[in-house]
């Protein structure tokens, strides 16, 4: 994954919008399955804190978008959308790299993280994002209830219209669990910011993104 040297192709990659995509069909039959067969999970407030998870690519880089946000207390990298149990970073098999989000709903609401999440990624980039690739970095969306899976279906159906051709790629699944990564990759891109994968992808990531949105920023995020 993050690998400690960043070639220049790979960086090439990420700025192409969406080039060498596989197809996605067994991604949404293994989604209709998925929505079919599981009853989504419904998590707890925590001293009035929302969670909310998704998955885009690198947990990292994920992590240090929805940390930027004003609302969000805390993301926690992690795994989820799998099926395998105690999924670790060197073993997570069917998990994909995921981040769970604490947020405080009388500031900012789950509409407006699913805005955050198709905004700050590559929405028709099947199975990765930019130079990660595979079904560790694919994109998943998840739904506590019915009411988060009609705001999330609503806003893919709209993107699609916008899209034309291509297809918002990411799963959208009932949430099951999601199990906390290893302590050192929490707050990763703050704790390392000399790291060639943090310096080329990361932030690139986070900047591109902090300009789309930036009335939900919290002050002082620039990099």
């Amino acid at each position: 994954m993050k690998k400690t040297t960043i070639l220049i192709a790979s960086i090439f990659l990420f700025s192409l919008n969406g080039a060498c995509k596989p197809s996605n069909k067994d991604h949404k039959r293994a989604e209709a399955i998925a929505q079919k067969e599981q009853t989504p999970v419904q998590t707890e407030a925590v001293n009035g804190l929302k969670k909310a998870y998704f998955a885009s690519g690198c947990f990292w880089c994920v992590e240090a978008i929805y940390e930027s946000v004003n609302g969000v207390k805390e993301a926690i990298s992690g795994y989820s959308g799998g099926q395998s149990k105690n999924p670790t970073y060197e073993n997570h098999a069917d998990h994909a790299e995921a981040v769970e989000v604490l947020y405080d709903p009388s500031i900012v609401n789950f509409n407006q993280l699913v805005d955050v999440y198709f905004a700050s990624q590559n929405v028709t980039q099947v199975n990765g994002q930019g130079p990660d690739r595979g079904a560790s970095y694919r994109s998943i969306i998840f739904y506590q209830n019915d009411s988060e899976k009609k705001i999330i279906d609503e806003k893919i159906t709209e993107l699609n219209k916008q899209l034309g051709d291509d297809k918002v790629a990411a799963q959208v699944l009932p949430f099951q669990k999601f199990w906390e990564a290893e302590a050192y990759h929490q707050n990763y891109e703050r704790n390392n910011p000399g790291n060639p994968y943090i310096q080329n992808v990361s932030i690139p990531r986070l900047n591109k993104f902090k300009k789309k949105m930036p009335e939900l920023l919290k002050e002082n995020t620039a990099h």
